[in-house]
């Protein structure tokens, strides 16, 4: 595995004694320990670590694993939990029940295509030192790192292979960090942002965050393609709080945690015109949203669980993850 660190452009609930291997038997349960919250700003902290997400979930919920089905399976799904946790994997539309899990993940995913389900491999962003990309279904292949003075929260891909990490809070917050060809010493980038949540690529190559600026307001900005420098961009409507930033195949993203509704938007210069709300009913807050053809999964802090929904309908949950989750704050899907 591969650690390096990188160069500034200018311009937790608890940790779970969890099963390491995927497979039968039992994980641990959970601590009911008396969680630590505040917020900064608008920000949430939970026992001293800034996250995504914008509610507190109930209680950890747990189940028993159910013995092992990855030799026949195509399709996972990642439901990241608190920082230092685990990832809990499942194998729906399968099943909704949890199939294995893997120790020491947390924050968000992402993968190697723009939507829909990553070819082989997704990267779990879960610590300075913790940007881990896996080979489907669970195996490390490769580790890069920021300082270990940031909290990074968020990664994106775009098609020729680049990463792009964002940094939450810590000395350079706001930054995007992006990692050329996903190797090497990543490139810090300046944004219009004091905390960065989220970000995507577009199909043209533009890179998009949103966050809050100075003014603790929610925004959203812009890299375009071959440019050196952010710019915000301005939204048709109001976004309360940020969200996952993805394109969908035919407009950008961005999920609104508090409205819980997915905005599409297409963007002209730096203007976004809203063209249609996604809303998702039942759900609490989708720290992280990750949309494939014709679904889009949530990993719910607020209900503590996973779901699954219809895309672009909308609705109710059309299935509910059954499985072990320690406040969920990402999402991600890939195959074989």
């Amino acid at each position: 595995m591969n650690t390096t660190g990188f160069v500034k452009y200018g311009g937790a609930v608890v940790a779970l004694a969890i099963l390491s291997a995927c497979g039968g038997g039992s994980a641990g349960a959970p601590s009911t320990a008396a969680l630590n919250v505040t917020y900064v700003g608008k920000t949430l902290s939970v026992n001293g670590r800034p996250v995504t997400a914008a509610r507190l979930s109930p209680l950890p919920s747990y189940a028993t694993i159910v013995p092992d089905r990855h030799a026949k399976s195509k399709t996972f799904e990642y439901v990241i939990n608190d920082y230092g946790t685990y990832a809990s994997i499942f194998d729906y539309p399968k099943s909704d029940q949890q199939i294995g899990s893997i120790a020491g993940d947390g924050g968000q995913g992402c993968t190697n295509v723009l939507y829909g389900y990553g070819k082989k491999i997704f990267w779990n962003v879960g610590g300075a030192s913790q940007i881990t990309e896996y080979r489907v279904p669970k195996k490390p292949i490769k580790t890069l790192s920021v300082p270990s003075s940031e909290m990074p929260s968020s990664c994106a891909m775009n098609t020729t292979g680049d990463l792009a990490v964002g940094i939450l809070v810590g000395s350079n917050e706001g930054d995007i960090v992006i990692f050329k060809n996903a190797s090497g010493s990543g490139t810090a980038m300046t944004t219009p942002l004091v905390e960065e949540y989220f970000d995507g690529y577009d199909n043209q190559g533009n890179l998009f965050a949103d966050g809050f600026n100075s003014s603790d307001n929610f925004e959203l900005v812009e890299l375009p393609n071959g440019s050196s420098t952010f710019q915000a961009v301005t939204t048709s409507n109001t976004v309360k709080f940020p969200g996952s930033v993805q394109w969908d195949g035919t407009y950008l993203t961005v999920f609104d945690q508090l409205a819980n509704a997915t905005y599409q938007y297409t963007i002209s210069g730096t203007k976004a015109t809203l063209k249609g709300t996604v809303s998702l009913s039942g759900s609490s807050d989708c720290a992280q949203t990750w949309i494939v053809q014709g679904l889009v999964y949530c990993g719910d802090a607020g209900n503590g669980d996973g779901e699954v929904f219809n895309y672009p309908a909308g609705g109710s949950p059309i299935a509910t993850f059954t499985g072990n989750f320690d406040f969920p704050l990402g999402v991600v899907a890939a195959k074989k």
